[in-house]
């Protein structure tokens, strides 16, 4: 019976909290800076380097944004700036290491920089930060089989 309690409760928490896009790592985000909304919006029109310039003022006013440190991973990747990308990746994880958008983001990025072991290894971190399974394993899930398969 207690068993079925938990599960209960843990399966309500999963559903019970919206759809979240991998920028935000899962949990309920802190309020965001209008920069940070400025630079969501770029990235949705894919205006890379817009991005890049907010969310240096996101992160520069404050450095633990492990959010704006992912889109800005995100971005520079666009840009097929991978070093910085990493480094902005790195930085999303030292402030949240089981942030689920880094982690597949980071995956993402080893694959197209041809480093199939690195990102197996970021996909098995992201299994352990995912409770039951996400929408973000799954996708570098794919991805894995995708690149292995060509």
């Amino acid at each position: 019976m207690f068993g079925k309690i938990v599960l209960a409760i843990g399966l309500s928490f999963c559903l019970g909290t919206n759809a979240l896009a991998a920028g935000n790592g899962g949990g309920n985000a802190p309020s965001q800076p209008s920069e940070y909304r400025k630079a969501v919006k770029a990235i949705k029109k894919e205006n890379y380097a817009q991005a890049v310039e907010l969310l240096q003022t996101v992160v520069d006013e404050n450095p633990k944004n492990a959010n704006a440190w992912n889109y800005m991973g995100y971005s520079l990747r666009n840009l097929k700036k991978y070093d910085e990308a990493l480094a902005a990746y790195e930085k999303a994880l030292q402030i949240k290491p089981k942030h689920k958008g880094a982690l597949e983001y980071l995956g993402e990025l080893y694959l197209q920089t041809g480093q199939l072991e690195k990102a197996k290894v970021t996909l098995k971190k992201l299994d352990d930060a995912c409770f039951l399974s996400c929408k973000e394993y799954r996708k570098l899930k794919k991805q894995i089989k995708n690149y292995e398969e060509s």
